[in-house]
């Protein structure tokens, strides 16, 4: 599989496939990976930080991480940049740069999309409280298809996106290439959040 150049916005935040991600954008670095990003219509990588912190000195991102596209862009209150952007393909990063202007670049592999494997009935649960969580919240995914909750990738990574969970806990849940492996992990999960 080839490689492919993707800049890199490294986040204290795993970002799933299919979920939206706002970022307040006010970092020079930043600010030209968007321009790059909105000029050529290419996406960046969303990477949990491993060490470090979002703003400053370059942070080690993790290997695995998500491309992001902009999809929305508005002024904030404060006058800076706002980016809404959604999670796409996942990638695993072979090697990483720092270009003169502190942006972190990878050379990654792309990971393909995720069969679309059904939800099986020992992890019907998670589908369930899924959609009570999605109706709780409302927004965009509140009125989805009612077939994608028979869909497990994307019910992992939905679950994945909304139950509170440690952040090592998420980028673990984005690593599994399996879907029912990662219905699996979730459901092991689940005792923590049911009352006593």
């Amino acid at each position: 599989m080839p490689l492919t150049d993707l800049p890199l916005f490294p986040l204290s935040n795993v970002l799933f496939p299919g979920a939206l991600l706002n970022l307040r954008i006010f970092e020079q670095r930043y600010i030209d990976l968007v321009r790059e990003c909105s000029r050529s219509g290419s996406g960046f990588g969303v990477c949990l930080i491993l060490d470090g912190r979002e703003a400053g000195e370059p942070a080690l991102p993790a290997a695995v991480g998500t491309v992001a596209r902009i999809t929305d862009f508005c002024t904030l209150s404060d006058g800076l940049l706002g980016i809404t952007a959604e999670g796409g393909e996942r990638f695993q990063m072979a090697s990483t740069w720092i270009r003169d202007n502190g942006l972190i670049h990878g050379d990654v592999r792309l990971w393909p999309h995720e069969a679309e494997v059904a939800v099986p009935p020992e992890h019907g649960l998670l589908a369930t409280i899924l959609e009570r969580l999605l109706e709780q919240i409302g927004g965009a995914f509140a009125q989805v298809d009612r077939a994608r909750f028979d869909d497990a990738s994307w019910v992992g990574f939905r679950l994945g996106e909304l139950l509170p969970l440690e952040q090592t806990e998420k980028q673990h849940l984005l690593q599994i290439t399996d879907p029912l492996r990662r219905l699996e992990q979730l459901q092991h999960y689940l005792p923590r959040f049911q009352r006593p």
